[in-house]
């Protein structure tokens, strides 16, 4: 079974990242988990449905938390490992390039920029090596820019 055994140094570490509120609220109540599940504290016994109405956790994530605090160490089951991800097409200088693009009128025989024709027109213009309509979508809508409006300036 997954118990959860803290020592007294671990204890103090949890409740202090608890009281200080210095870290997302994801490690927060993780922390808060582990104080509630430590067997090495006098306290009442809680079920993982209690646990799970206390904290707004799934049960299933009480267990596996629970198995990785076990298995792998107390800094572990508290954060997360990095994700790698999709690399950024654009640095902050593109983004504006693009934006301005954006902005800018049209080209002749067009009412408006579509998100292919900026795209096209990004590579064109050797803002970037290559780029999607849908990433061009995804970072014209961080700046709230609608290609749709009559007046789309920035």
């Amino acid at each position: 079974m997954n118990e959860v055994k803290l020592s007294r140094k671990e204890r103090q570490e949890l409740e202090k990242l608890v009281s200080q509120g210095n870290h997302s609220s994801r490690v927060i109540n993780r922390a808060r988990l582990f104080l509630l599940k430590d067997l090495n504290h006098n306290q009442p016994r809680y079920q993982r449905k209690e646990l799970k109405q206390i904290l707004g956790l799934a049960e299933v994530s009480i267990s596996v938390l629970c198995r990785r605090f076990v298995q792998e160490g107390l800094q572990r089951a508290l954060y997360d490992k990095p994700r790698s991800g999709q690399p950024l097409k654009l640095n902050g200088s593109q983004e504006a390039q693009l934006t301005a693009l954006a902005c800018s009128d049209a080209p002749e025989g067009h009412e408006r920029w579509t998100l292919r024709m900026l795209a096209e027109k990004s590579v064109e213009l050797g803002i970037v090596e290559s780029i999607s309509h849908v990433a061009v979508r995804d970072y014209l809508k961080k700046t709230n820019l609608s290609l749709g409006k009559s007046e789309a300036g920035a």
